[in-house]
């Protein structure tokens, strides 16, 4: 396990950490309220500029971001890692980059990392990607950690950073990295779709 990001390959510029509680909807309580937590980190991408066959060094590097960021996200909801519920990633590459890149980070090695962080996780962990400029945002989706078609899970949360990605006039441009790793709860409104129940999950 990561527990200091100066252990890690990835250079990394900034750290942020949100967390936002939904308490009411139209007028109806939310109990217990909603609660996500959003963890982001802007960190340089190697391959800026360039054409490269091997990857793998962004694959490592999500795998540690996947050990950080989850601990982060755990930390600040303040729960036990099997209390969370949902997750999911997301990636936004710079003009310099490809979205093979974030494909790189996000897949062969973050989904492990990232099941440790929260206990368990039977379910695929949804992903997108992007590639933008400087404070482009992106909709991270959400799902049950345990179970996929649960649909009072099926969420999303928009995350950005306004000074990232920066452009190509550095040597190592940035790619920034975002994921909501964990929710509390399923979406804002209570639910009301018929659908399979979380208890039990199958």
């Amino acid at each position: 396990m990561v527990n200091d990001e100066v252990d890690m390959i990835a250079e990394i510029r900034k750290l942020v950490v949100q967390v936002d509680e939904i308490h009411s909807e139209m007028g109806r309580a939310i109990e217990p309220a909603t609660r996500r937590a959003v963890a982001m980190a802007v960190i340089a991408n190697p391959f800026a500029g360039r054409y490269a066959d091997n990857l793998e060094s962004l694959s490592t590097i999500g795998e540690e971001l996947g050990q950080l960021l989850g601990a982060r996200c755990v930390t600040a909801l303040g729960i036990r890692p099997d209390q969370a519920h949902s997750y999911g990633k997301a990636a936004i590459v710079g003009e310099a980059g490809e979205l093979e890149h974030a494909a790189a980070i996000l897949h062969p090695k973050m989904g492990a990392a990232l099941r440790h962080e929260v206990s368990s996780g039977a379910a695929l962990v949804p992903s997108a990607k992007k590639i933008g400029g400087l404070g482009t945002a992106i909709d991270v989706p959400l799902g049950h950690k345990d179970a996929a078609f649960v649909r009072s899970h099926f969420d999303a949360i928009e995350a950005r950073v306004s000074d990232a990605p920066r452009s190509s006039a550095r040597p190592a441009p940035d790619k920034q990295w975002r994921r909501v790793d964990h929710a509390t709860r399923g979406g804002a409104a209570p639910p009301r779709s018929a659908d399979l129940d979380r208890n039990p999950v199958r």
